[in-house]
């Protein structure tokens, strides 16, 4: 008979149990409240693998005494929801309340979400979507308007530490298990319950003694939490930029270390540094741009692993140069003017004449090809006449 893995058998089954998510789970918060008041609502819950998704869907299902149906929108399509309906409109007769839980929701697509509409807001289902990626944008937003997004934390250190204690207790295994590897598995786990159950699961198969050397053994590298198309993505590359614009150099180097580690485009990287030249530096450092142009074609040359050294060393510079948006902020004047005055006529002296009857009406008077040379008159078209982009 195949035994249960360890994560789903320490799996909670009721809120007092569940450790972590605090902001969800207190007295007054909302997770409370529904399970109190037996009144199920339509949730879309966002978080990080391993926080915990799964587990409160079920245990809100069973606290206010509703049938449970579980589906992946990986493996699931149009048919398997057909027959979900169905089957909750026989609930429904029965006076049975249906949660359906739809685990990574963001994997179904527009058409296959729409499909949920008329019987959440009817009431026939309630809807218990799971996702890691950003609702806003892998959700539609009719049926976001018809839920509550609750937003999931990964647990931290302390609280991975309750969930492996707790699990070590139940099998008996405190003997032996160290505290040492207990706090090892911790912090390779990145605040993922499942990742840390496994990784202890597996370690008491491989020793009467587990220490942090046959936990590393057991753990091997665990990859990061980093999907190139995913949030992760955005949100690392996000903090990357906004520490080089604070001149933060460690913070700068950490975000740029979790990005080669994860195995992200290192011409990515270059490029967002080439752009971060001009829009956050310009001026203040007209050297930047060369700098970053250089990097990304030694980039495009090198080839990893040796152009990290290339991409750390701007990096830096960048971060440690003084920064100004002067010529970003004109940019955006003028292109605002741009647009506000598209069809304004370039003054005639400011244009070409290649013919007699141009000269003559005009085109280019008073213009000498000279360098320096200012002409009388404003180079702006008369509707722009005083405004300041720069």
């Amino acid at each position: 008979m195949q035994r249960v893995p360890l994560a789903e058998r320490m799996r909670p089954t009721t809120l007092d149990s569940v450790i972590g998510q605090t902001h969800l789970l207190g007295d007054k918060e909302i997770l409370r409240q529904i399970v109190k008041n037996k009144e199920p609502v339509s949730l879309i819950l966002w978080g990080p693998p391993g926080s915990g998704k799964t587990t409160l869907a079920r245990i809100i299902a069973n606290e206010v005494n509703a049938e449970f149906i579980e589906i992946s929108a990986v493996t699931s399509g149009k048919k398997d929801v057909t027959k979900i309906i169905e089957h909750a409109r026989q609930n429904w007769n029965l006076q049975i309340r249906t949660i359906l839980f739809v685990d990574e929701i963001h994997r179904f697509n527009k058409a296959q979400q729409d499909a949920f509409l008329p019987h959440v807001e009817s009431g026939l289902i309630t809807l218990i979507g799971a996702t890691t990626e950003n609702p806003s944008f892998e959700i539609i937003n009719p049926l976001l308007s018809r839920t509550r997004v609750l937003i999931l934390q990964p647990l931290n250190k302390v609280e991975i530490t309750k969930v492996l204690k707790s699990a070590i207790k139940s099998e008996k295994a405190s003997k032996k298990i160290i505290p040492s590897a207990v706090d090892y598995i911790a912090e390779l786990s990145g605040g993922d319950a499942r990742i840390a159950l496994g990784t202890l699961e597996l370690a008491l198969t491989m020793s009467d003694k587990v220490t942090p050397e046959i936990v590393k053994v057991a753990a091997q590298k665990r990859l990061p939490g980093y999907d190139k198309k995913g949030d992760m993505h955005y949100n690392v590359i996000s903090a990357f930029i906004k520490s080089m614009r604070g001149s933060n150099v460690d913070a700068s180097l950490y975000y740029l270390a979790r990005m080669i580690d994860a195995g992200e485009d290192p011409k990515f990287i270059a490029r967002r540094m080439v752009i971060f030249a001009s829009e956050d530096i310009g001026l203040a450092g007209n050297g930047a741009l060369g700098l970053a142009l250089n990097a990304f074609q030694a980039v495009e040359r090198v080839g990893m692993p040796e152009s990290s050294y290339m991409l750390f060393h701007v990096a830096a510079a960048l971060a440690k140069s003084e920064k100004s948006r002067q010529t970003t902020e004109a940019m955006n004047r003028a292109m605002e003017l741009a647009k506000q005055y598209p069809d304004a006529p370039v003054p005639l002296q400011l244009r070409n004449a290649p013919t007699k009857l141009m000269k003559d009406i005009g085109y280019g008077e008073g213009y000498k090809w000279e360098s320096g040379f200012k002409h009388e008159k404003d180079y702006l078209p008369d509707e722009l006449a005083g405004k300041k982009i720069f």
